[in-house]
């Protein structure tokens, strides 16, 4: 299978829409409105064009990256970094490593583009192959009640959440 990761155009919206759709449909722990999401985010300025990626094969999208910005808060100072969400390949191919694919992609740009950590919501068991760590073993937490274990943070460069702790606050179109 032959994977070319590249940058989202605005071609490719309507495909990742579905893509999105069909990827969260039948995940308990979703409100099934991510597609709206990334429609909003798009329009923000949290949204960062080089950090949308599609994932393609012969010619056709079969799956989505996205990292925003967001802030990491605590009462002495304000951390820059971004959060991953939401990643959506099609059922039919998932399990074939395209998500993989998409995560060290999107990562290798972020650390081109400058920025040094990602956070994010999503599965204990998925997500520590990639590097990442419970967000609280540095300090960080959400501003709302999750489970521990499925709040998550990698360092795109060595040491880059030496002190850094506090709350994340997301673009308030994650929310709307």
């Amino acid at each position: 299978m032959d994977i070319q990761i590249r940058k989202e155009t605005p071609e490719d919206y309507d495909q990742v829409h579905t893509i999105i759709q069909a990827a969260f449909k039948h995940e308990p722990h979703s409100d099934h409105t991510e597609h709206l999401l990334v429609d909003r985010l798009r329009k923000s300025g949290a949204f960062i064009p080089e950090l949308s990626l599609v994932a393609e094969c012969n010619g056709k999208v079969v799956g989505h990256i996205l990292l925003t910005k967001i802030k990491i808060n605590n009462d002495d100072a304000s951390f820059e970094s971004l959060a991953l969400a939401p990643i959506s390949v099609v059922p039919i191919e998932q399990g074939k490593g395209i998500g993989g694919k998409l995560i060290n992609e999107a990562h290798s740009v972020a650390k081109n583009l400058g920025y040094s950590s990602v956070i994010l919501l999503g599965h204990e068991a998925y997500y520590p192959k990639f590097g990442y760590q419970t967000a609280s073993s540095f300090g960080i937490t959400l501003p709302f009640e999750v489970p521990d274990e499925n709040v998550m943070a990698i360092e795109l460069s060595a040491r880059a959440l030496d002190n850094v702790s506090g709350t994340v606050e997301y673009a308030k179109e994650f929310f709307e």
